[in-house]
């Protein structure tokens, strides 16, 4: 018996069991300010900005450390209700929270997760709009856009053609809090499919667009990322459970093959904050009725905490200089598949690789010196939430003077537009542009 855990649990306030019913902003800010209260030792609680109405968006973190970035702990998140009718991923979360939480210490698995990973869970990134649903509906309800009328998933920057929208509140609000942390893995809750959607959403000649397809340099990680979120579903793995929506085999999908999408938030996590990020569409209803909820939760809880696990693939670590000084935003890149924006190292020098099995070589470069070239071999079975920790120390003494402390990020323009294959060829085609308008509602 684990005494410690057991004087833990006694001396603790219970947090009011989660009943299984919608929660609107004031039933969600109560029971996220008691959790943060009541497991204030492994949770955060504190609000990333305002919505248009001026309501907060608040996002919980749960961890061993909860209210600061430790070297070697990666950072996760999850965030839903981008869309205001689109609940299930909402309640989802409350439910994952309420799981997390009171596991600790009584199950290995969670504890151990807790222990080794950041998990940052925004509920609801769209209150306005799910407070502004009156009827709700299966396919469409006033409420999917923000106050101001605007689809906050056709709303980030796009790195393939000019998304000329005016950024609102919500949207900012989240690009800031990307740039505040390492977000290694994060996966985005929609509904009105059931499906695992994959980078990218959008897409030119050079990532495959000619095929119907639009594929990232990860590609090989990513659907592995998404078949581990829906091969734990047993309705997201069939593939044809929304029987008047298409089907998707094994239940995963590549978002272009889907249909385009532009100014959505998976590719801009991917390109411009160096996350990993999926969109996970969860019920063919949007807004289905709250007795459906409990089967939601049995449905997903394992495809929740498995994913999570994920942001513990491939390779980590720091790279130092010859006296020891870690190297912030220098580049660190697997060879054969470098980012459009090269991913670089934070300001403790830290990087994070998602990586598959097998042996790669690592590029580090830094302005003024020849690349330094390090192979990885990454086993087949993971350590135990950890990925494989490989520290690098470069042959030389670092300037830290001359590289900036902050993340010189890539400019926010259509970074593929400049690619050598890109050409006017690569706008989608007819077929693509009537499934895009018979699926406008999906994401």
């Amino acid at each position: 018996m684990n005494f410690p855990y057991l004087w833990l649990d006694l001396l603790l306030p219970l947090v009011a069991a989660l009943d299984f019913n919608y929660h609107h902003q004031e039933g969600m800010e109560a029971f996220l300010k008691t959790v943060a209260q009541n497991y204030s030792s492994i949770t955060h609680l504190h609000s990333i900005g305002k919505s248009v109405k001026g309501r907060n968006l608040w996002v919980l973190v749960v961890g061993r450390f909860p209210k600061e970035h430790r070297i070697g702990i990666p950072e996760f998140k999850y965030v839903a209700n981008m869309h205001g009718d689109e609940t299930v991923g909402r309640e989802l979360l409350l439910h994952l929270i309420d799981y997390l939480v009171t596991s600790d210490g009584k199950d290995p698995d969670i504890t151990n997760l807790i222990n080794s990973t950041r998990i940052h869970i925004m509920p609801s990134m769209n209150p306005d709009g799910f407070e502004a649903v009156k009827k709700p509906d299966c396919y469409y309800s006033i409420g999917r856009e923000n106050y101001n009328r605007y689809d906050l998933n056709r709303n980030f920057p796009d790195a393939f053609e000019y998304n000329n929208v005016s950024r609102q509140p919500e949207t900012l609000a989240v690009m800031k809090w990307l740039k505040t942390e390492t977000f290694v893995l994060s996966a985005n809750l929609h509904g009105g499919a059931l499906v695992a959607s994959y980078p990218f959403d959008n897409g030119v000649q050079a990532t495959g667009a000619l095929s119907s397809r639009s594929l990232t340099p990860d590609d090989d990680v990513f659907q592995y990322l998404a078949h581990t979120y829906a091969s734990r579903n047993p309705n997201m793995k069939k593939g044809d459970e929304c029987k008047n929506k298409m089907n998707f085999p094994n239940g995963v999908t590549n978002g272009y093959s889907w249909y385009p999408l532009q100014g959505g938030m998976q590719d801009y996590n991917y390109i411009w904050a160096q996350c990993f990020e999926i969109t996970l569409e969860l019920s063919c209803c949007k807004y289905p009725r709250e007795e459906k909820l409990p089967s939601f939760w049995n449905n997903n809880k394992a495809s929740l905490i498995e994913y999570i696990k994920q942001v513990h693939l491939g390779v980590k670590g720091q790279v130092f200089d010859e006296n020891g000084n870690p190297l912030p935003n220098v580049i660190v890149e697997v060879q054969d598949r470098k980012h459009i924006c090269p991913y670089r190292t934070n300001k403790y020098g830290e990087y994070y690789l998602l990586l598959l099995p097998g042996s790669y070589i690592i590029n580090v470069t830094v302005p003024g010196h020849d690349p330094h070239l390090t192979k990885v071999i990454i086993p087949e079975k993971s350590q135990n939430f950890s990925a494989l920790k490989k520290d690098i120390l470069l042959p030389f003494q670092g300037q830290l003077d001359s590289i900036p402390v902050s993340n010189p990020s890539c400019p926010m323009i259509p970074l593929y537009m400049n690619s050598p294959s890109h050409s006017p060829a690569t706008k989608p085609s007819l077929f693509l542009f009537l499934v895009t308008l018979l699926h406008i509602f999906f994401k």
